[in-house]
């Protein structure tokens, strides 16, 4: 962990509902890492984002936004907001999806995450959910 991360920081990107999201918000979070100096995290914290907001924007009709945020001792939550308030569905054990075309996101998100969750959200009259997860820096 780089020296100059003891304090905490937090980012939000608020993004259209258009699949080119999925580039910008992978690429903002690249650069947000870089500058922070947590390179390390880049390569899973992009895949993340990417299967975040990829659900985000292609289940919903509103906007999204991503939102990633650094607490320290070494915590690094990525999450998407959307505006749907249905939960998202649960991820299926590795053996379901080699087949599947569709369903394999929040998969990775669990497998590839430290911890992952969601929750409804409501924030002046809109309704909607924020589906998360949290990768632990080494120290």
């Amino acid at each position: 962990m780089p020296e100059n991360e003891s304090e905490p920081w937090e980012y939000s990107l608020y993004i259209p509902n258009d699949l080119r999201a999925v580039t910008v918000s992978r690429r903002t979070l690249r650069l947000i890492l870089t500058m922070h100096g947590l390179i390390g995290l880049v390569d899973t914290a992009e895949l993340l984002a990417a299967e975040l907001v990829s659900n985000a924007v292609r289940h919903t009709k509103g906007p999204a936004a991503l939102r990633v945020r650094w607490a320290p001792p070494g915590v690094l939550r990525i999450g998407a907001w959307d505006s749907d308030p249905e939960p998202p569905e649960p991820p299926r054990p590795p053996g379901q999806l080699l087949d599947l075309e569709d369903g394999r996101g929040l998969a990775l998100v669990r497998a590839c995450s430290d911890l992952w969750g969601w929750q409804p959200l409501s924030r002046f009259g809109n309704r909607g959910k924020y589906v998360w997860c949290e990768l632990t820096a080494a120290a």
